[in-house]
């Protein structure tokens, strides 16, 4: 999606009024909308009655269900509350209720919180109408125009003004979009009295010749410390090399800022791409609002969502590829650090996060990781004294606050798992064999049994220590 934002002038005061009352009424009909969708009321009735209602067109109309419904649908993804959804932001509406500020202070407040409330438009392209019927971009000899529907064959013509002298390139692109009859959606917005218009066309992106024919390059991006842990992999999923990229601009500083070093370290991993020919794999996360629920929980979900924005630099790595023809993955992340620090780690001497990314980029390949035998000899040879040691062990750790309660449930469920198996001397070697446990259960098992007595405080970054007890089977050396 490429989107150019330009700047509406020229309107006479009769003529804003005219396209901010045409605002305020399509602002109120996607309220209304979003209201009667949250009681169950069909898309079909709403674009029936509602023109009637605020006086608009059906294009209009919509349009303001299909945003109201996206609204709906993102409040839902996020875990939030819909009925919770406070238009105009909640950020300003809270600041709002406190009652801090007066005077002009607290009237410039609340101007901000109705233009933001009420000083909205959205009109969709539409191909079979060459561009958009509603909100049309015209090409005149004294310069580029939006012509926008206010109602009854009744138009209002807005000069754009879409760059300065010295950057004269976005407005030859509204031409160009204009003249080509391509589809475009125009959003606009109302902000310090003015009014901006949002130009959105889809991009197209060339064939894909980049593929995970020669291999790939697998993703991992880590919140602690804040880098980029990345690995090259042959069609075979043999390890190349590999490397990190540190971001320490993502840490703190504006969003304009964040935002552009968002683009910077996307454009470095998709040019590591392009120089090694290969694919890149990356997670397909969907990290929920307040660490409720998702992939991640509690703070880890909060430092990702506020420090760097993980979706949003996994976007423009996606973004940026498919420009360059280069094939993106995306898989699943389920467990790729636990066994990336518990196979790989050890194996190659490398940190647990450039293993996660092994991991990815393996999966990526649609490669399937087997539990190392010497880990399935190390969980048979443990005694149920031990097992019951362990539990104790953690009990104690829980006890003294060193500890997760969640890491006594994962030894408990460790311990059911073993006990489940039997006592045949061979019960180890085929773990999953008629139990409830998934292979993504073993790998948990694992790291309960292994990492918690290495480092029963947090999980270290170290894991060398293990290479013996993974490569030679020594496990019984104090």
């Amino acid at each position: 999606m490429i989107v150019i934002q330009a700047k509406l002038i020229s309107l006479n005061q009769e003529d804003k009024q005219t396209v901010l009352d045409l605002m305020r009424r399509w602002s109120s009909c996607m309220r209304f909308a979003y209201n009667r969708l949250l009681e169950g009321e069909k898309r079909a009735d709403l674009k029936r009655k509602l023109p009637q209602v605020f006086n608009l067109n059906s294009r209009y109309v919509d349009d303001a269900i299909m945003k109201a419904r996206s609204t709906l649908e993102s409040a839902k993804e996020l875990g939030k509350s819909p009925r919770k959804v406070i238009f105009g932001g909640k950020k300003l509406f809270r600041k709002l209720q406190k009652h801090h500020l007066n005077g002009k202070a607290y009237e410039k407040l609340k101007i901000r919180w109705q233009e933001k409330r009420k000083g909205n438009l959205y009109s969709r392209g539409d191909k079979s109408k060459k561009g958009n019927l509603n909100t049309r971009i015209e090409v005149r000899k004294n310069g580029t125009f939006l012509r926008i529907n206010v109602g009854e064959r009744k138009y209002v013509y807005a000069r754009i003004e879409a760059g300065y002298k010295k950057n004269k390139r976005r407005e030859e692109l509204l031409q160009e979009i204009a003249e080509s009859n391509i589809p475009y959606s125009v959003e606009l917005k109302l902000k310090n009295g003015n009014i901006y218009a949002y130009f959105a066309i889809e991009e197209k992106y060339p064939e894909i010749k980049i593929t995970k024919e020669k291999g790939v390059i697998g993703i991992d991006i880590n919140a602690y410390p804040d880098n980029i842990s990345w690995t090259e992999v042959d069609e075979k999923g043999n390890l190349i090399s590999y490397g990190n990229i540190p971001m320490p601009e993502l840490v703190s500083g504006s969003k304009d800022k964040k935002e552009y070093f968002r683009w910077h370290y996307a454009h470095e991993i998709v040019k590591i791409a392009k120089e090694k020919g290969k694919a890149i794999v990356i997670e397909k996360l969907d990290i929920k609002e307040k660490g409720k629920k998702g992939d991640f929980s509690g703070r880890k979900s909060r430092r990702i969502r506020h420090n760097f924005s993980y979706k949003s630099l996994l976007s423009k790595i996606k973004t940026l590829a498919k420009r360059e023809g280069i094939e993106v993955i995306e898989v699943d992340p389920s467990y790729t650090s636990i066994i990336g620090m518990l196979k790989y780690s050890p194996q190659y001497m490398i940190t647990k996060d450039i293993a996660a990314a092994y991991v990815i980029a393996r999966r990526g390949l649609g490669l399937q990781e087997k539990i190392p035998d010497n880990y399935m000899k190390f969980l048979n040879a443990l005694t149920v004294e031990e097992l019951e040691e362990l539990k104790e062990y953690v009990k104690k750790t829980v006890r003294n606050k060193k500890l997760k309660k969640k890491h006594l449930k994962e030894i408990k469920k460790a311990i059911e798992f073993l006990q489940s198996l039997g006592s045949e001397p061979e019960r180890v070697l085929k773990p999953l064999d008629g139990t409830s446990f998934s292979a993504h259960d073993f790998w948990r098992v694992l790291k309960v049994a292994v990492v918690t007595p290495l480092s029963p405080e947090k999980v270290p970054r170290d894991f060398s220590t293990l290479k013996g007890l993974l490569i030679q089977g020594k496990w019984r050396d104090p």
